[in-house]
């Protein structure tokens, strides 16, 4: 049976169709992308679901026992809330269960026979098992180290920047457990490394999972299915991105048969029509109108499968590998052991580098390590504290996520075009009317005349680019260029930079972007060291795995060397010392009465009446105690056989 079941959805807002007779299923275990362009209807799902907005038909079947949470793109939490009470007050729900379960079991104590409350215990003790929550403390102590919050346990929720506050809010939301679990964008702000922990934790738990997100990798890593949000209509495709553009491609090239079956069509009821319709017009006047339906539908067809076959090609554009420019390439930056270190943290040491014209350079590396000094480095906004920083003359174009480039009151027209006039020169020199340029960036026309201050997010975003592209320099340097961003518009940024004939310096934590646009890396490891590195980045992280696991593997045989040595060490010995003797001769008693008492508290665990008098949780804990206790004293007991038995060969 599905979870969440939507049948024939319809929304509009004013005029604009957002979802058109939408159909959705999500079933238990199944973990869902949710990918379209920005304003295609994505959100508008996700607030349906949640029951924030209402569809204007349709039939919504949602069980009313299912518990649902969502992970918004801009975490909010109270004034003056520390981190780990932000964590806290998101289990609140756990905790009063907690409180009631332990109010339960002292009523139990005198009221053992009472139906109703041993019922109420037992939904209780299943409910706290599933969510691990017996020790609420230990619970949150654990999320901090995971999630890296340790360090901002007694810090103000909101004075932590905006990737911080998403790990606190995910690391809440993933305690909870809900039966299923709406992510939007969850990647975004989280470095590589905490977005390869969240893609393990989220299929090691088996969550029901329903998620936007532009990162392909992750959607390809986690998804069991996308569904894509287009004109109104959910497409669904199986498996994850790869797949999508597989199925894609394959839908594409179906269209375009269908397409010229449909043509051949149209021209046979052409003919039909010149033959025979005045003399028969009434009696094939339904023939006529499907006619003319066929007509229509053969005029709109080519341009949706032009608009799916260029969003293919961007998409599966592979690098761009021209060396052929090599020679000419002019100097811009020359970095010679420059450090930086702000307040008592190091930075960068001893880093020394040299930019040229047509280098494309992903800065890359965990949150706080450095990256974003660089770049202003770069941009001369920072001065290095020693070693020699030169820049050649030349222009450089930056963007980042402030948008600090436009102006609100200014409306398209007048942002593209500033001295009058409807046309823009592009950084390649070509000469276009300024409605061609932003179709490219999917501007419809009507767009031209509203102001920048009444778009949203992600289309905010996309002017920012398009206004990148019209200025002719010689080096852009993008700060998370892909956050907010929908995938089309990635895949129009992507296929721009690959053109761009300057040199390209970017911070991405996009694992798939920066494959596709990167040949260099500078690796930030951590330590203020940085590394020039060709590989691929998927690449770098497999080998950086590989190497993390193999020192781990180092580690444990140095470990088991040393431990090998002391009993070498002991074997010199010729008998017991007192001590362990007396140890020895002890132990088989002791261990009998363990075994008699483990068999008391299971046949108490077996009997009701015993076990609602003690306190079932009361009896695990001594049953968990005592298997620990009698577990250690077999192990030393054989430990200190062995040690007989060397002492006789």
């Amino acid at each position: 049976m599905a979870l969440i079941d939507l049948q024939n959805i319809s929304k509009q807002y004013d005029t604009k169709i957002i979802l058109k007779d939408a159909n959705f299923t999500l079933n238990h275990g199944q973990r869902i992308a949710v990918i379209g362009q920005n304003g295609q209807g994505k959100s508008t799902l996700f607030k349906i679901i949640m029951k924030d907005t209402e569809p204007d038909s349709g039939e919504m079947a949602i069980d009313k026992s299912l518990k649902i949470e969502m992970l918004d793109q801009q975490p909010k939490f109270k004034a003056n809330l520390l981190v780990r009470d932000a964590i806290e007050e998101q289990l609140a729900e756990l905790k009063s269960a907690k409180n009631e379960y332990e109010s339960i079991t002292n009523k139990l104590l005198t009221n053992y026979e009472d139906e109703e409350l041993i019922r109420k215990q037992s939904e209780l003790a299943s409910y706290l098992e599933f969510h691990n929550a017996w020790d609420l403390d230990n619970m949150i102590e654990r999320v901090l180290v995971e999630f890296q919050l340790k360090q901002y346990e007694f810090k103000d929720v909101n004075l932590l920047s905006g990737g911080e506050q998403r790990r606190v809010s995910l690391a809440g939301l993933l305690l909870k457990k809900p039966d299923v679990l709406l992510l939007d964008e969850p990647t975004n702000h989280l470095d590589v490394y905490m977005v390869e922990f969240l893609e393990q934790l989220l299929l090691k738990n088996n969550f029901t999972l329903l998620f936007i997100s532009h990162d392909r990798y992750f959607i390809d890593n986690i998804a069991t299915s996308v569904v894509e949000v287009e004109g109104g209509v959910l497409r669904k495709f199986n498996g994850g991105y790869s797949s999508y553009l597989e199925q894609k491609a394959q839908l594409l090239e179906n269209m375009q048969k269908d397409h010229e079956n449909l043509l051949r069509l149209v021209k046979r009821e052409a003919h039909w029509m010149q033959r025979g319709v005045t003399a028969r017009r009434k009696r094939n006047e339904r023939r006529k109108s499907e006619y003319f339906d066929l007509k229509k539908q053969a005029r709109s067809n080519p341009a949706q499968i032009r608009k799916m076959s260029l969003e293919l090609q961007r998409e599966q554009k592979s690098f761009n590998t021209d060396d052929n420019q090599k020679n000419k390439k002019k100097m811009l930056y020359e970095l010679d052991d420059i450090c930086k270190t702000l307040g008592d943290k190091k930075l960068i040491e001893n880093f020394t580098t040299r930019i040229l014209q047509k280098d494309t350079i992903a800065i890359v590396g965990p949150n706080g390590s450095g990256k974003s000094t660089l770049l202003k480095i770069f941009m001369e906004k920072m001065t290095v504290d020693s070693g020699a920083f030169k820049k050649g003359d030349f222009d450089i174009g930056y963007f980042d996520q402030q948008r600090d480039s436009l102006d609100d009151e200014r409306n398209l027209l007048e942002t593209f075009c500033p001295n009058g006039g409807d046309r823009v020169i592009l950084d390649d020199g070509r000469n276009m009317h300024v409605f061609g340029y932003l179709k490219n960036f999917l501007f419809p026309r009507e767009y031209l005349d509203k102001k920048v201050g009444t778009l949203s997010g992600g289309e905010k975003n996309r002017v920012a680019l398009a206004l990148l592209f019209t200025r002719k320099v010689d080096c852009l340097i993008l700060d998370e260029p892909t956050n907010d961003l929908d995938i089309p518009t990635i895949n129009i940024l992507e296929e721009y930079l690959q053109n761009f004939q300057g040199a390209l310096i970017f911070v991405s934590h996009d694992r798939y972007f920066v494959d596709k646009i990167a040949k260099k890396l500078f690796v930030f490891q951590g330590n203020a060291q940085i590394m020039e590195s060709h590989q691929p980045y998927t690449e770098y992280l497999e080998i950086e795995k590989e190497i993390k696991d193999l020192e781990s593997f180092e580690k444990e045989i140095e470990k088991e060397t040393s431990s090998q040595k002391v009993v070498q060490t002991v074997k010199k010995q010729t008998k017991l010392s007192y001590k362990d003797q007396r140890e020895y001769d002890m132990l088989p008693e002791e261990l009998e009465k363990l075994e008699l008492k483990l068999e008391e508290i299971n046949a108490c665990l077996m009997d009701p009446k015993c076990y609602e008098q003690k306190g079932i949780v009361a009896m695990s804990k001594e049953l968990d105690e005592t298997k620990e206790i009698y577990e250690a004293k077999v192990e030393r007991f054989l430990e200190l056989e062995e040690l007989i038995e060397s002492f006789n060969s």
